[in-house]
């Protein structure tokens, strides 16, 4: 084999002047324009990227050469040591490149890529490149009328794996973008590569034509295995989740009579229960769905609307509570959770606007608010425990029955330290950022 013109062992030192270049744009033969990024941040450092990730290892395992025979442009050349870059190959062969080399260009193309440019060796001749090898593959889109056995790349690389496994060398040539190999280059090959494509339009641009080749040597080389797969972060439900599920959705659903007409109820229950059970959710997944239909079922647990009172509701509600004692004896001491549960998930109009304020507002974050929580045997509008202060909405209308249960429950919270803000609703609709200033003068 003649010597190769330039060595694969001297680094191109002129990469971060290039990078600093106006790479605005550069004219490709086939009319398009392309637009460089600002890379003069990244020299001397990690190349970033999509998928780029120098903390890993490279893989460097035997593979055919790429000879590239004449090639017209150097981002071409840059964008096929790319491709091979990404699919495992490192050995690349230059035929009397028609631009200058090395190329700042084919190193902008080749997006990180350096070890394949740095690694390139030029050669006069195709003869030459091949002197080496003891098999050579030729790829064209053409014809050529030379009684040569033609494959796909798909067994071009099963032909090519027990020769390099071996120890050969054996080289896969690719030809010149406007007119690929010659005849008599073509002449040089052992096989025919080609592709299956659309004979009206059977011209593929240089690097990628060196990626399909590239990606069926690398997925024969890992027999397909992907990189990544989809993490498992809750286990496969067991039947017996399952089944619990189904018996909670058919029971909500019995509520409001969708098992019409009766004699198609057994054949709905059957569909339901196969359109989860081809989904093979998760632990998780039930969990969610359980918690979605409880959610329809018995209304939101937070302030939004949606609840089954609307805010005039409520708004009765809480009056006829305050009228009756809170709705219990006054010897009665068990828990009123049920009670503040229902007072949550309907709230009055301005409960949930005041919430929303205080969530939104960073002078109450943290400070443990929380809504129609139990305090004792009372039932308080937003409390926060930390700091023992008690907002009260306070309703425009104030009802005789309703002021004298009030006071009791007042001066009770206030001998266990809690204090007090009462708060008009009226305020609350009309002129909200007074209300919280006024709030936020009770956090100290």
């Amino acid at each position: 084999m003649s010597r190769p013109r330039g060595s694969g062992g001297a680094r191109y030192s002129t990469r971060c002047a290039a990078e600093k270049a106006d790479f605005a744009s550069a004219a490709l033969p086939f009319g398009k324009t392309f637009r460089y990024t600002h890379f003069a941040p990244f020299c001397g450092g990690t190349m970033p990227g999509s998928g780029t990730d120098k903390t890993k290892n490279w893989i460097d395992q035997p593979g055919p050469v790429v000879v590239l025979v004449e090639p017209q442009l150097g981002e071409n050349i840059g964008a096929a040591a790319r491709a091979m870059a990404n699919f495992g190959l490192s050995r690349l062969r230059l035929v009397k490149p028609r631009q200058s080399w090395p190329n700042d260009k084919a190193r902008m193309m080749a997006a990180g890529a350096d070890r394949i440019l740095d690694g390139a060796q030029l050669y006069d001749t195709l003869e030459a490149a091949i002197a080496d090898c003891s098999f050579v593959l030729a790829t064209t889109a053409r014809a050529h009328d030379q009684a040569k056995p033609v494959v796909g790349p798909n067994e071009a690389v099963r032909q090519i794996a027990p020769r390099i496994a071996a120890g050969e060398t054996v080289a896969i040539v690719f030809g010149r973008e406007r007119n690929g190999l010659e005849n008599h280059e073509v002449a040089l090959a052992d096989r025919i590569v080609t592709l299956p494509v659309n004979p009206a339009f059977a011209s593929l641009n240089l690097a990628q034509a060196v990626v399909i080749v590239a990606y069926e040597w690398f997925e024969l080389l890992t027999e397909g295995k992907l990189p990544f797969a989809m993490p498992e972060k809750s286990p496969q439900a067991p039947k017996q989740q399952l089944l619990a599920f189904f018996a909670a959705l058919e029971r909500e659903l019995e509520k409001v009579e969708f098992f019409r007409p009766p004699d198609k109820r057994e054949t709905m229950q059957v569909n339901l229960r196969n359109i989860f059970s081809r989904m093979q959710p998760t632990q998780q997944d039930i969990q969610t769905l359980h918690g979605v239909i409880m959610s329809i079922a018995e209304g939101r647990k937070g302030p939004a609307r949606g609840g089954v009172l609307d805010g005039a509701e409520a708004e009765m509600l809480r009056e006829l509570l305050a009228e009756h004692g809170g709705g219990r004896a006054p010897e009665e001491r068990g828990p009123v959770r049920g009670l503040a549960r229902l007072l949550r998930r309907n709230p009055t109009e301005a409960e949930r606007l005041l919430w929303q304020a205080l969530t939104n507002d960073r002078r109450f974050a943290g400070r443990g608010f929380k809504r129609q929580t139990p305090i004792g045997q009372h039932i308080c509008d937003f409390v926060s425990f930390p700091l023992r202060l008690i907002i009260e909405l306070v309703p425009a209308e104030k009802s005789e029955g309703a002021a004298a249960p009030r006071a009791a429950r007042g001066a009770w919270l206030k001998e266990r330290d809690y204090r007090i803000v009462e708060v008009l609703a009226t305020d609350v609709e009309s002129d909200m950022a007074t209300v919280l200033d006024r709030i936020g003068q009770h956090l100290a």
